[in-house]
């Protein structure tokens, strides 16, 4: 089966490497002892860069996935859209 994201697969793994050497530059940085801040300012970073990830992921399981189950039935479309927003539940903890 298919998932939503199955077409822009390649855009997704291309982001998460980007997103994985910004990982190991802050490894870098703070081997090297930088500045406080600019660590942060990596974090950060890092942070927003998956939080587009995580985005893109849900819009794309929201017009895929949830729009699917809602052709099959009005059952499969509810338990895909709790789905969904467990998982907006989790993005908005972490």
């Amino acid at each position: 089966m298919a998932h939503g994201y199955t077409e822009e697969t390649e855009h997704y793994l291309k982001r998460l490497r980007r997103i994985e050497g910004q990982l190991r530059g802050l490894q870098r940085m703070v081997a090297e002892d930088t500045y406080c801040i600019d660590v942060l300012t990596q974090i950060s970073a890092v942070q927003s860069a998956l939080d587009s990830v995580a985005l893109g992921l849900l819009e794309d399981h929201m017009n895929h996935c949830v729009v699917t189950a809602a052709r099959e039935s009005d059952e499969a479309a509810q338990a895909k859209v709790d789905e969904a927003a467990a998982a907006i539940a989790r993005l908005i903890k972490s």
